[in-house]
């Protein structure tokens, strides 16, 4: 008798502690949060940024960019102008941090706020790793700011209704999937 109260009780302290947990979830992602911070590989963002094929002309904005890594190897590597776009506060105080001790001011910037509410015409270059889920979200805002031209390359998950240009596979741990679309060639 005693071993199944135990086990009762150690299973509602497990059902209390996901139900509290799942709300703290669902707090955090809000409908302007599209999905949690998962930091790319650097094998998979020096790749990205290859495919992407970025001219020091270009202007590269980073869709969720977390720490900013994205937007530091394209204004470092490349000398490409680039904006991270982030929900998290924290996160952005890091990347200006990062951005700023490597003298990137210059170049790269991190916008703290919703992709939904930025201006994304400038771009030439975009990146985003997102749940497909979240990239039908995203897809009419794109499909609204960015010119003819310009560069969409998704980690991991695809654009639906749009065909890539270009899919590669990269091992980084795990297998990624790189898709790159070009405004105007997506459908």
């Amino acid at each position: 008798m005693a071993r199944r109260t135990n086990t009762m009780r150690t299973l509602s302290i497990a059902l209390l502690t996901a139900s509290v947990a799942a709300s703290a979830f669902a707090q955090k992602f809000s409908p302007e949060n599209l999905g949690p911070s998962i930091p790319t590989p650097e094998p998979v963002v020096e790749r990205m940024l290859a495919l992407a094929h970025i001219k020091t002309a270009d202007v590269v904005y980073d869709l969720g960019s977390g720490d900013g890594r994205i937007v530091i190897e394209a204004a470092q590597k490349y000398g490409a102008r680039a904006v991270g776009v982030e929900v998290v506060p924290d996160l952005c105080r890091k990347a200006e941090a990062r951005i700023k001790s490597l003298g990137l001011e210059e170049r790269a910037s991190i916008v703290e706020g919703s992709v939904f509410h930025v201006d994304l015409s400038p771009a030439t270059v975009v990146t985003l790793y997102f749940m497909t889920t979240s990239n039908e979200r995203l897809r009419p805002n794109l499909e609204k700011y960015l010119k003819p031209g310009t560069r969409v390359i998704s980690n991991q998950f695809p654009i639906k209704g749009w065909k890539p240009v270009t899919v590669e596979h990269v091992k980084a741990g795990m297998d990624y999937t790189i898709y790159v679309y070009e405004i105007g060639r997506e459908k």
